[in-house]
């Protein structure tokens, strides 16, 4: 049976994981073995990361939001819950845009989840 050589096969594989790992540091990115591990760490903490990237602003919508509540003299989960109860439906990321960018509107949204607290009191 005659020999195989995978010298193709190789060599495209290896070209394609240096190729991912351009611009790492050291032997990471001349060298396979070191560059796989590096490359597949690489793409779980990318993978990981994606998912963490809307955690993370959802956070800090939600902090955007509360200290503009608080100039309007209510809590984040206090105007939270009067905008649910007055039935108006927007959420964190616009909220939080108009919060900066639009002061005048966020301030009626208030009003507005206040009213629909105190009528909720009642």
């Amino acid at each position: 049976m005659p020999r195989v050589k995978g010298g193709i096969v190789t060599r495209k594989r290896h070209k394609r994981i240096l190729k991912l790992a351009k611009g790492y540091y050291g032997a990471k990115h001349l060298l396979f073995r070191t560059a796989k591990e590096q490359v597949m760490n690489s793409l779980a903490y990318a993978y990981r990361d994606r998912r963490r990237k809307k955690r993370d602003f959802r956070k800090l919508w939600i902090t955007r939001i509360n200290a503009a509540a608080r100039l309007n003299a209510l809590s984040y989960s206090r105007l939270i819950d009067g905008l649910n109860k007055a039935n108006i439906e927007v959420n964190r990321k616009i909220l939080s845009d108009i919060a900066i960018n639009d002061p005048k509107g966020f301030t009626s949204l208030c009003d507005q989840a206040k009213k629909a607290l105190a009528k909720a009191a009642e």
